[in-house]
């Protein structure tokens, strides 16, 4: 495991215990709960054989003896054990699951924020069926980690109850049982070391793989149809599907030895009772097998939790991954002038900067290190006076709305998308948005208007139509500058006119400055400066030209 992830699984459980403290109450009612279940189960085992045992005897004895058995008493007792362990099940489900669904439920919005706030670097390189494969599957799997919580209990109990039934029979028979037993859980604690926890890790790790995978091919299924490789891609998925299958195979492989040293454990304790057992009577030797064979059988559910202790650790450590820490840079504002060191060019709004060059020479990647969309260089630029790698993150994005190349939509309504960019934006802000964008009379046309669904990414909008709400979105934002990257891209030369005619009516009410990055010459035109990019340096600053007028 790396520092860094070291330091991302040590923040995630930071996290998890803090939902254990603040849901210690109910993890605890749910530990006495288990504790009641295993306890009553194994008095309830016990002193029902005791009981049909001696009633067998007792009738086999004659009549005299059969009358004068008093059987209201253990008949009492055993209604009494079965309905404490029945409300003992019922509160254990109650009380675990509540705590680890609101443990969760608390959890979550805190991994996404983890997320959100730390290096791009991590947002960057994660798919997003990766990003969800983590943020649902494993998640899930951590509310195994709440829910046997309460199994060492529940065991311990078991353990303590059976034992002193034993005792009944015999100090000998009691040191049987408990031998059994604890030999069982050592070698189910093996198993799951040796076994489960790797095939319980591998399992986790291929239903991400399989996941991601079938995201990437669910976006690309057009072009999969158009190139005739939808054969290849249900192959790939085959192939991932059948490592998933083998991991899940393992997992259940696993468990099987689990259960087998289970079953020996019992076989074991049942073997120590009719050693030790001796010159008892019949029902207490009744008594003393079924104790023993409920004491091991108490254990269960702490066996279930070796069984998944791999896919519990793996999913701590993939979500820690997300959570490596963020940067340290102050948390000051910084003015909104832009100094660009390599070109020897201040930049402060209303000013407009047009960005060009070849593709791929990293024009994009210049904004985007302003923005710390990307690791900043430090000596590259400076926000405010300030060099831009030791600004804060907050700081930095507070100067810009910035619509990207290929802007990304949820699968939500107009309005919440549009509303990602300022939340408390009322109707007319919208409206007006839309309106700079050249998309007003589109929404309007919706039979829900702003309420129109867009489907997944905006699938029910041309791509044009996509650019344009993104830079509708990036209106909305109240930011000292406006960063566009392409955007008129796609667009008809009528529509390109109405934007770009808009855009400068809009430049020119907010006195926004514009930075704007376009092989298109139209768009360059509305710019009173133009920056040439060239490439990057071997150091991985960005090289630029002096700049021109434009």
């Amino acid at each position: 495991m790396s520092a860094l992830n070291a330091s991302g699984v040590a923040r995630l459980k930071s996290l998890i215990r803090a939902q254990e403290r603040r849901q210690g109450a109910r993890l605890l009612a749910a530990s006495v709960c288990a504790a009641l279940v295993s306890a009553a189960a194994v008095l309830l085992l016990g002193v029902s054989g005791w009981f049909i045992t001696a009633s067998a005897l007792a009738g086999l004895a004659g009549p005299l003896v059969a009358h004068s058995f008093n059987f209201m008493v253990p008949s009492a007792l055993i209604r009494f054990l079965a309905i404490a362990r029945t409300g003992g099940r019922y509160g254990e489900r109650i009380t675990g699951h509540d705590a680890a669904l609101k443990a969760l439920a608390a959890l979550r919005p805190q991994l996404f924020e983890g997320v959100a706030r730390g290096p791009v670097t991590r947002a960057l390189t994660l798919a997003g069926g990766e990003a969800s494969s983590r943020m649902v599957q494993d998640v899930d799997a951590i509310q195994n980690r709440f829910v046997r919580l309460s199994a060492p209990w529940g065991a311990a109990a078991g353990m303590v109850a059976g034992i002193g039934l034993a005792l009944l029979t015999g100090w000998t028979t009691a040191l049987a049982i408990a031998a059994a037993s604890a030999l069982g859980v050592l070698a189910a604690a093996l198993v799951g070391r040796g076994l489960a926890e790797p095939a319980g890790r591998a399992v986790q790790a291929a239903s991400g793989e399989l996941k991601t995978e079938f995201a990437a091919f669910a976006a690309a299924a057009p072009e999969l149809q158009a190139y005739g490789i939808k054969p290849w891609a249900v192959e790939q998925l085959a192939e991932r599907g059948a490592a998933l299958e083998r991991a899940t195979q393992s997992l259940a492989s696993a468990g099987g030895w689990i259960l087998l040293s289970q079953s020996a454990a019992m076989a074991l304790a049942i073997v120590g009772v009719m050693a030790t057992a001796g010159a008892a009577s019949p029902p207490l030797i009744a008594l003393a097998i079924l104790a023993a064979v409920t004491t091991v059988e108490s254990a269960g559910a702490l066996l279930t939790a070796f069984r998944h202790n791999g896919a519990v650790k793996a999913a701590v450590e993939r979500l820690g991954d997300l959570l490596e820490a963020p940067t340290s840079a102050p948390r000051h504002s910084v003015a909104p002038m832009i100094d660009l060191s390599g070109a020897d060019l201040s930049l402060s709004p209303p000013q407009r900067l047009a960005v060009s060059g070849p593709s791929g020479v990293g024009k994009t990647t210049l904004i985007e290190r302003l923005m710390h969309l990307r690791p900043p260089v430090p000596g590259e630029a400076n926000l405010g006076g300030v060099d831009v790698a030791t600004v804060s993150p907050d700081a930095a994005r507070a100067l810009f709305a910035y619509a990207p190349q290929q802007a990304v939509l949820l699968a939500g309504t107009v309005r919440e998308n549009l509303k990602l960019a300022l939340p408390t934006a009322d109707d007319d802000a919208l409206w007006a948005a839309l309106e700079d964008a050249d998309l007003a009379d589109r929404v309007r046309a919706a039979p829900a208007g702003l309420n129109a669904p867009l489907g997944e990414n905006g699938a029910r909008l041309s791509g044009g139509e996509r650019r344009r709400l993104g830079l509708a979105r990036a209106y909305l934002r109240p930011a000292p500058w406006l960063v566009l990257d392409e955007p008129t891209e796609g667009l008809d030369a009528a529509t390109e006119a109405r934007v770009l005619e808009r855009l400068t009516a809009r430049l020119e009410r907010t006195g926004q400055g514009l930075i704007l990055v376009s092989h298109r010459p139209a768009p360059l035109a509305l710019c009173d400066r133009r920056l040439t990019v060239t490439g990057l340096a071997p150091s991985g600053a960005v090289q630029m030209a002096v700049r021109e007028t434009a």
